[in-house]
């Protein structure tokens, strides 16, 4: 028998050794690989289809038969998305804390699948839809919208999904890379395979929801498509049971979280003391695994110790004292924030992909031949600019980029993320010049304009996802603490889900102050072209912004190593060392995040 460690421990005697679903050291032989990793994927797989499904054709539904206004309609799109992003953070710390990658996944796909059930039942039940309304009722404002009793079996679906959703978004592909082995160079290259069929597998699940799904839902009928969604779930958690025996599962080892709030809470408890007179007096400062640094200092009086730590029992409770290491990595946790903030504002543009675009398509011409292509479709050209521009990257861009810079990355993670920053603001400006003809000519001459003017903004949004999510991504793993990995995941997803709700705040702010002018559910009578030029103009200051704290941001250092014979530290770390522990680090961490398609 072969025992495999998930962090390089060929003896399987670490605390986060592998074990089997018995409870005992893993047979390599007969677990793990692509056919545990392949029983996995189906749940993404899954999730991706039923979230996609809702996500990119739900704002016509809202409009078109309950008579929701478009700026509700997209509030409520946006607010599915953002709350199934943040409950991705709740999933990871349950998982991380306690449950456990698997049990997590294999709950979270239950109850998406419930989430789906219930939404194919809201929108089949007739007594669920407010009655059919008329072109003339509709044009004068005069259709009978959902009320809440028909509108909340409608949330009850959406966040049911949302929760199932999160839990697996946040914990599926970090089970999937589970089931390699990093000591075993074979598996260790099969694992940076899985990672390229992991992106592979949700963009084709995410092409199938907005052509397949979204065609049914539109000409079948909602509860086809919905239906459909649901089974696919329903066979996924079935397949991942089953596969049980050949998974490979690692013990949780406790949230990063804790250690955040404990350090804070310390530090907030201690305010009042005051600071040694050397930081080599602080705790445990002579064991540090990370350089002391000055930022941030107020958070040392966490690793103070007062009278209540002076006996040894307390030395070593964490809750009455902290190390310096866990101060410092709090600390770099929160040099992340400023970057993180400017993040936000690229998902909030990226979200009017998913609502206000789609309405857009609705009143366009859409006629290939004698063939209609439903609004919701026109997302695919999202997603295959993604792809596109993901691969360009990788073939061409960093290729290109290291042969100017002579850096091995070639871009940067920031580069990347201010690409990825320029591209959406291109997109808004775009959009709102398309959305200006669209809306003289279909008032003036009574034409509608093709839909694939709309391609305009799905190709710069798409193509500036492709920077912007890696660079996020990698600037978030590479700039984390190495204890606190999981953190990139959180911090990145916490990212999407706070543009989603921006999205929704703004929207209610626009729709109050132009008292109703801007947004509305008759685009030819509204103003929709404005509201994405505040869009550009949020996003140019954004940008401002962002390159203030790209340039004052301070790379993550590494500790000397200090030799035991007393000699002097070390200037640096051996670069064959930092390549191979950087490789790893980066591996282990994008298990734990997912690409949004």
């Amino acid at each position: 028998m072969v025992l495999v460690g998930s962090h390089g421990e060929k003896d399987g005697s670490n605390d986060e050794t592998l074990v089997d679903y018995r409870g005992n050291p893993v047979d390599k032989s007969k677990t793990g690989g692509w056919l545990a990793a392949g029983l996995i994927l189906g749940s993404e797989l899954s999730e991706r289809i039923c979230v996609m499904g809702i996500s990119m054709n739900l704002v016509t539904y809202l409009v078109g038969e309950l008579h929701i206004s478009a700026a509700k309609s997209a509030t409520i799109v946006t607010n599915f998305m953002g709350a199934l992003n943040l409950l991705g953070l709740l999933g990871g710390f349950l998982a991380d804390a306690k449950l456990g990658r698997y049990l997590i996944v294999a709950i979270s796909a239950s109850i998406t699948a419930l989430g789906v059930i219930l939404l194919t039942l809201a929108t089949t039940i007739p007594s669920m839809k407010p009655p059919p309304c008329d072109d003339y009722r509709r044009q004068h404002h005069e259709c009978i919208e959902a009320n809440g009793r028909q509108l909340a079996l409608l949330y009850a679906a959406l966040y049911t999904t949302a929760l199932g959703g999160g839990g697996i978004k946040s914990n599926v592909s970090g089970f999937g890379s589970d089931q390699f082995d990093l000591t075993d160079p074979k598996e260790e290259k099969a694992m940076i395979f899985f990672f390229n069929r992991f992106y592979f597998g949700i963009s084709i699940g995410s092409l199938f929801a907005v052509i397949v799904l979204v065609y049914l839902q539109d000409n079948v009928g909602r509860g086809w498509g919905y239906g459909i969604s649901a089974g696919t779930m329903v066979i996924a958690v079935a397949v991942l049971l089953c596969g049980t025996p050949w998974y490979r599962f690692k013990k949780p080892q406790g949230s990063p979280l804790t250690i955040i709030w404990r350090v804070l809470f310390l530090a907030l408890k201690k305010r009042n003391q005051f600071y040694p007179s050397h930081p080599s007096l602080l705790n445990d400062y002579e064991n540090r695994k990370v350089p002391y640094t000055q930022r941030f200092k107020c958070l040392d009086k966490a690793a103070i110790q007062d009278d209540n730590c002076a006996a040894n029992t307390n030395k070593n409770n964490p809750w009455m004292v902290s190390t310096v290491t866990q101060v410092e990595e709090v600390k770099m946790v929160l040099k992340l924030l400023p970057i993180w903030s400017t993040c936000i504002l690229f998902w909030t543009i990226y979200s009017q992909m998913t609502t206000f675009t789609v309405e857009q398509a609705t009143v366009m011409h859409r006629k290939v031949g004698s063939f209609v292509i439903p609004a919701g479709s026109f997302s695919a050209f999202l997603i295959i600019t993604i792809l596109l521009f993901t691969s360009l990257n990788e073939k061409v861009f960093v290729p290109l980029a290291r042969k100017i810079t002579h850096n091995v990355q070639g871009i940067t993670s920031l580069q990347r993320i201010g690409i990825g920053l320029i591209l959406s603001i291109a997109a808004m400006v775009g959009a709102a010049i398309v959305e200006k003809e669209r809306r003289e000519i279909a008032i003036q001459k009574e034409v509608k304009i093709s839909a694939f003017w709309l391609l305009v903004q799905f190709f710069l949004v798409g193509a500036g996802e492709a920077f912007a999510y890696v660079g996020q991504l990698e600037f978030f793993i590479r700039e984390a603490p190495d204890r606190m990995k999981s953190m990139s995941t959180g911090l990145f997803l916490s990212t999407i889900s706070m543009g989603f709700f921006l999205s929704s705040l703004l929207v209610s702010i626009v729709d109050h102050v132009t008292k109703k002018n801007w947004l509305r559910s008759n685009l030819n009578k509204g103003k929709l072209n404005n509201f994405y030029w505040l869009l550009a103009v949020l996003g140019f200051l954004n940008f401002l912004v962002f390159l203030i704290f790209a340039s004052r941001h301070q790379y993550k250092m590494q500790l000397p190593i200090k030799p035991e014979s007393g000699e002097k530290e070390l200037k640096s770390l051996n670069d064959e060392m930092i390549e191979d522990m950087e490789k790893k680090a980066s591996i282990q961490s994008v298990g734990n995040a997912e690409p949004e398609a």
